[in-house]
């Protein structure tokens, strides 16, 4: 049974990329037959999130309401700063359409730990190193990240961090070892946790994502 959204949470599909390796748009590469796009939406909504594709290269309005990316070829950055220009809520959640092993529980564990903590942006590590995505921002950060952007920050971790630190915060980062050992992350597509951050950037990609998740 799915959660009701959370008030004041907002959540956020980057699918703006231009999926080069792919040589198609990734967000319709299916899955065990279903498009990325859609299993990402379905993330978000298994954590009790609202969904939003935040940019599209092609038509994703079919799986969620498509936030346009106010500037064309800005990256994952542009989506961020467009996705949170578009809401009213608190926080944000930001996932991108390439990472389906991610499981939802994550998402709600990243979120009650910002709830808790007041962090201005929350996210994971894995074997010591930060991964940028899924993260959990303030929206209170979002003039601060659309002046990096415009100052040519392209890099979304690089201007997490300067948002940040210019709010007079610092990044959260939370081992995803210490989530999975505390029992507070599982996974019902039973794959392990150093397997939850795989990009899926191209066709072998795909064929590894669809024999690590059970259908």
């Amino acid at each position: 049974m799915k959660a009701g959204p959370l008030l004041d949470v907002a959540g956020f599909v980057l699918a703006g990329g231009r999926s080069a390796r792919m040589g198609r748009d990734k967000a319709l590469v299916e899955l065990h037959g279903r498009p990325l796009a859609a299993l990402a939406v379905e993330l978000l909504q298994g954590a009790g999130l609202s969904a939003s594709m935040a940019g599209a290269r092609s038509d994703l309005g079919a799986f969620a309401p498509v936030i346009a990316d106010q500037s064309a070829d800005e990256g994952p950055l542009g989506g961020v700063c467009s996705a949170l220009a578009s809401t009213d809520a608190e926080l944000a959640v930001f996932i991108p359409v390439d990472l389906p092993l991610l499981p939802a529980t994550l998402l709600t564990s990243l979120v009650a730990d910002a709830l808790i903590t007041g962090a201005a942006v929350t996210l994971t590590s894995l074997n010591g190193f930060a991964q940028t995505f899924p993260v959990v921002v303030r929206t209170s950060l979002a003039a601060l990240l659309q002046r990096e952007l415009e100052g040519g920050r392209s890099g979304c971790f690089a201007a997490f961090q300067a948002a940040a630190e210019q709010s007079g915060e610092v990044v959260r980062v939370i081992p995803v070892e210490m989530l999975a050992q505390a029992g507070q992350v599982f996974d019902h597509h039973v794959v392990p946790a150093y397997r939850w951050f795989l990009n899926v950037n191209t066709s072998s990609d795909v064929e590894r994502a669809a024999r690590l998740r059970v259908s």
